[in-house]
């Protein structure tokens, strides 16, 4: 049996984001856990516009490719990380835009969440999304990485330097998340 697809979203689209830096970690952690099939989907390429399609998400009668191609990614995928930052003590107009695009496309799949940001390491953010990843029946789950002062573990060439603590938290998340794709494999079929 195939390795479960395990896509990484990167939910920043500003120029002089950090999420590529931190995407880049947790799919390097991710591989090196071996229990999934890693892939890394950045939003700024994505490139949705804000949600232009007529019809509601659950009838899924898509009319534009962009959302096409999207549903695509997310139907393809078995379990979700969401790197996102706090904006404002929520996360992101790009991530929400994105994630309202779909709807069963969603459903039944675990999900995972990196956070960053300044002294609150974007707990906030996590907060908020955990309640709109419920609302899609989707599970997200406890453990979480959370990246307090993000700019001070970044190294000269912009990689992310993680701490002992980040390592445990991502590693306890990953687990969980392999257990709750295989798990919920069921539901979805």
């Amino acid at each position: 049996m195939a390795k479960p697809v395990l896509r990484i979203i990167i939910g920043s689209t500003r120029p002089g984001r950090v999420g590529p830096a931190v995407a880049d970690w947790i799919a390097e952690r991710a591989r090196e856990h071996g229990g999934f099939d890693v892939q890394v989907t950045d939003l700024a390429e994505v490139n949705l516009p804000i949600l232009d399609e007529p019809n509601h998400p659950r009838l899924h009668q898509y009319v534009h490719q962009h959302t096409k191609d999207w549903s695509a990614l997310v139907e393809g995928s078995d379990a979700f990380v969401f790197v996102t930052p706090e904006y404002n003590y929520g996360f992101n107009a790009a991530l929400k835009n994105a994630i309202d695009y779909l709807h069963g496309e969603w459903q039944h799949k675990p999900a995972g969440i990196v956070s960053y940001g300044g002294v609150a390491a974007g707990t906030r953010a996590a907060q908020m999304l955990k309640q709109v990843l419920t609302a899609l029946k989707m599970m997200p789950m406890m453990e979480a990485v959370n990246i307090p002062f993000v700019h001070s573990h970044l190294d000269e060439d912009g990689r992310l330097k993680p701490t002992e603590a980040m390592e445990a938290s991502a590693t306890a998340m990953l687990d969980e998340l392999l257990r709750w794709t295989e798990s919920m494999r069921s539901l979805r079929a």
